[in-house]
């Protein structure tokens, strides 16, 4: 990682209650160090969404912030993909 360059996450939103904030599930998949099987862990991260854009089920990317509250250290970049 270069200095300057922000991390960005793809995720889908799993919750769009709370007002200009979004809660977003990031799974991602590795394999064990030592018996090598592929495991899966989620993470939810708190997303500003200053438009009240995104909805539930949405992939989202969002991108690494300053601080905005006790938990929201992201904002929403856009909408990648809305469900069918």
């Amino acid at each position: 990682m270069s200095r300057g360059q922000r991390k960005t996450r793809v995720g889908s939103v799993v919750s769009d209650r709370m007002d200009k904030t979004i809660i977003v599930n990031i799974e991602r998949r590795f394999a064990h160090p030592l018996y090598g099987k592929q495991v899966t862990r989620h993470k939810k991260y708190y997303a500003h969404d200053q438009e009240n854009e995104a909805r539930m089920g949405d992939v989202v990317r969002i991108v690494e912030t300053r601080p905005l509250s006790k938990k929201k250290r992201w904002r929403l970049v856009e909408i990648v993909r809305k469900p069918e």
